[in-house]
């Protein structure tokens, strides 16, 4: 459980909103964002391997489908 003087909040500290705001700025200035030619090339990744992945669960869930009807028999 949190002490209460943890729980006291300092004079002159922002809240709300604008703290949120100038804490989320601050963040942002510390990302290294990628070249234009990294997200183009990243992009190209993540397309590749979610078409693989789709193709890869199709298989499975028709074969899934055929085991199924040779179980049940229809």
């Amino acid at each position: 459980m949190a002490h209460k003087d943890e729980l006291k909040k300092t004079k002159g500290e922002p809240r709300g909103l604008r703290r949120f705001w100038r804490e989320t700025t601050g963040e942002l200035k510390k990302v290294t964002w990628p070249t234009r030619q990294e997200a183009t090339n990243l992009t190209f990744v993540v397309l590749i391997v979610m078409f693989a992945m789709s193709a890869f669960l199709w298989l499975v869930d028709l074969g899934a489908s055929e085991l199924l009807k040779l179980g049940v028999g229809s």
